[in-house]
């Protein structure tokens, strides 16, 4: 019924999803310079005099109702080469800029900074983010779906900023060869966006109602050319590595491993808005640590994806389904093996079409046996005013299969398609997903496929939405993310806040979710959660929120409720419990800040749970910042009919302990230091980073990464490793 009800309301949206852009008769008209841009944070240029002036921002937070309090000036040109922009903030208050540290991709929230977006398709959908703080540290990122970024895409591009008693200016020269963008096309989108935590004020200069980010394309202004933008002359990077290292696992007691390797990745620029990626041998050694998690799940947890090669673009694959329902997980590719080589291409074809494949290759390990090769193609299609329709072919194919001795552990291939209808109105008020997932795999059964979506409306009081998830018991996704199968899943969920007039307090309200799951034929309901918050907004952006929670869970499958001691709560059992918590986030304008929160109740077999997360930040800014993470849960099993005797009057603390210190000498050069303590899974990890950004996108780095037992400190493994890249435009 609820699925026949959601596709009906998809369809009556989308049919009345065409209307004109909201800001589209605000234009900024540029010009090519009249002079030579020099860039230094120093606006003295005939070039800048000469260009347009963006000012009279809107602003977006504490309120939307009026112009900005602190003046913002703006103004863009260009050359043959590069695009040119310099944002000129005026402070209101006294005192230092806020900022975190000099590393790149900063925190948005803790720190003043601006923000220019590019929509260059003017689709309204996808585009290109740079931005600095007030010291800065460069901020860039591709933008998807609308407001999405991803801060992993890194580009050659290069800015200056200067500041004296009573303003900051911001200027940056972005080459043609790092956009992507149609020829010929002389209408694109953009918008200005700052924030400055002194007035604790969020601006932009094409109006955008409070409950958006300022980065929605839907409210994008309009980009005028004088004449159709430069078409980038050849446009190809060769990015080398050479390293060398050291490792030893004293776990397995073998001898020192000595590690010297080169590799490179290659980007060519196709067309002006379609580009081909290329890796060989790649290596990955210097991407930070996975932050740690205590497991009192019944799931698989979730790790997210940080190698820089499979994030670039990785919209197109990796935005399929859901963060718990993915047809398609780039983690899954190297698992415990290396990776020989690999291809993607990625892109737009034109305004409408985008297209991504990607092949990869993996080598044979001790813990792999035959070497595999990846494949996937995504093509979407934009249709009515923003939305699209995507379909992705996903292949996994063991090579040589006939020599694999178990062949009733590792299938001969894997295979998935995904159609997916993603919902984006007009005014971005309404969003949602429709999708459809089939597996393909040796001696396929029936019921393997995903029937799922979601709507979501929004508006400055009102959130609400609902989600349906229906997924069949054959369903594999041997590269995607599914921690678990055979399942149906309805979640609405409303939300309101009230604006009172308050110096202090700038909304508040509550939020009511209720999460059902049954066997897939929606006969037995096995799992539900009845959650109730309730969140206060201060206008200098701290937050408070109380939250109470009803859950009920009848277990299909044995469950060690600690994951740790062995011992497992019998298969359809029934559990229930209440639990409440209360959750704080501190002001960011302070030096010091912090986050608490808690959760105290009811646990699997009549037993209960403390949980105690807390996080304490101290900043020298620019240039350190302390942070000390804690997550503490103590479980208490009494006695109950069901609870093995193994865990009667038994209790448990786990603690996850995370020390880190940030220290960004310049904007080019960065230290950091992570320690993670986790007496759950027996482990302290240490993992230091010194990377210097000699040139541009170019870089050296040194890591060093240490395991120790928990309890006896006695070393596990650990490894040095020296890594040198070069960015070189051909």
């Amino acid at each position: 019924m609820f699925k026949t009800s959601l596709t009906a309301t998809f369809l009556f949206l989308s049919i009345f999803s065409f209307a004109q852009k909201k800001n589209d008769k605000v234009e900024y008209h540029i010009h090519r310079a009249t002079s030579p841009i020099k860039i230094d944070g120093v606006v003295n240029e005939k070039g800048w005099a000469d260009a347009q002036l963006a000012t009279d921002f809107y602003q977006v937070l504490p309120m939307d109702t009026s112009y900005a309090k602190v003046r913002t000036d703006v103004k863009m040109t260009y050359d043959d080469k590069n695009l040119y922009v310099v944002f000129t903030n005026y402070d209101k208050l006294p005192g230092p800029y806020m900022v975190e540290s000099l590393k790149r991709d900063f925190n948005f929230g803790k720190n003043d900074n601006d923000l220019l977006f590019l929509d260059t398709f003017n689709d309204q959908t996808n585009g290109f983010s740079f931005g600095s703080n007030a010291m800065g540290a460069q901020w860039d990122g591709l933008m998807f779906n609308g407001s999405n970024i991803s801060l992993t895409w890194e580009n050659k591009w290069v800015s200056e900023v200067k500041y004296d008693d009573e303003k900051w200016v911001w200027e940056c020269a972005i080459p043609f060869k790092t956009l992507r963008y149609k020829k010929g096309i002389t209408r694109w989108g953009v918008n200005f966006s700052r924030l400055d935590l002194k007035t604790t004020e969020k601006s932009s200069w094409a109006p955008v109602p409070r409950q958006f980010p300022t980065a929605s394309l839907a409210y994008a202004a309009s980009l005028i050319w004088d004449e159709a933008p430069p078409t980038a002359t050849s446009n190809i990077s060769v990015i080398p590595y050479i390293l060398g290292g050291i490792s030893r696992n004293q776990d397995k007691k073998l001898p020192t491993n000595y590690r010297g390797d080169i590799g490179f990745d290659a980007k060519v620029g196709l067309t002006s808005s379609l580009n081909l990626d290329l890796t060989v041998n790649p290596d990955f050694s210097q991407v930070e640590v996975d932050q740690q998690q205590t497991n009192l799940d019944r799931f698989e947890l979730f790790f997210p994806e940080r190698r820089q090669f499979f994030l670039e673009n990785g919209d197109l694959f990796s935005n399929f389904g859901y963060q718990n329902l993915r047809p398609f997980f780039s983690r899954r590719i190297g698992l415990n093996t290396p990776i020989k080589f690999g291809a993607r291409v990625s892109g737009k074809l034109n305004k409408d079409w985008r297209i991504g494949i990607m092949d990869m290759q993996t080598g044979k390990s001790d813990a792999v046996s035959n070497a595999q090769n990846f494949g996937v193609i995504a093509l979407q299609r934009q249709v009515f005013a923003r939305s699209n329709i995507a379909v992705m072919l996903i292949n996994k194919q063991t090579i040589d299969y006939q020599s694999v001795a178990d062949k009733k552990t590792v299938n001969e291939y894997n295979r998935n398609l995904a159609i997916e209808y993603n919902l984006l109105s007009q005014n971005n008020a309404w969003t949602g997903k429709l999708m459809y997932f089939k597996a393909f795999s040796p001696n396929a059964k029936k019921d393997d496929g995903v029937f799922a979506g979601n709507i979501l409306y929004t508006n400055k009081r009102l959130t609400t939405g609902f989600e349906f998830e229906n997924v069949g018991n054959n369903y594999t996704a041997e590269v995607g993310y599914v921690p678990r199968i055979n399942y149906g899943k309805i979640n609405p969920q409303v939300g309101y806040l009230f604006f009172p007039k308050s110096k202090n307090i700038l909304s508040h309200g509550p939020t009511a979710m209720l999460t059902h799951y049954f066997t897939k034929d929606f006969s037995q309901e096995t799992e539900n959660e009845k959650f109730i918050s309730y969140r206060i907004n201060f206008r200098k952006t701290n937050t408070l929120m109380a939250w109470v929670a009803h859950n009920y869970v009848y277990l299909l499958r044995p469950f060690d409720p600690t994951n740790f001691a062995g011992v497992f709560l019998p298969r359809n059992s029934e559990h229930k419990w209440n639990s409440f918590g209360l959750d704080y986030t501190s002001k960011p304008q302070s030096l010091l800040t912090y986050l608490v929160s808690s959760r105290y109740g009811g646990y699997y077999a009549n037993g209960t749970r403390l949980r105690l997360n807390g996080e304490v930040g101290y900043r020298f800014q620019p240039y350190v910042a302390i942070t000390m993470n804690a997550n503490y849960n103590h479980l208490d099993f009494k006695s109950d009919p069901i609870l093995p005797k193994e865990l009667v009057n038994k209790q448990y603390n786990f603690w996850l302990v995370g020390p880190r210190i940030d220290v960004t000498f310049t904007n080019k050069l960065f230290f950091t230091n992570f320690i993670q303590f986790n007496n759950q899974n027996k482990n302290v990890n240490l993992n230091t980073r010194l990377q210097w950004r000699y040139s541009p996108a170019s870089d050296l780095f040194l890591v060093y990464t240490d395991n120790y037992y928990s309890d006896t400190f006695q070393v596990r493994n650990r490894a040095l490793v020296l890594k040198f890249t070069y960015w070189w435009n051909i």
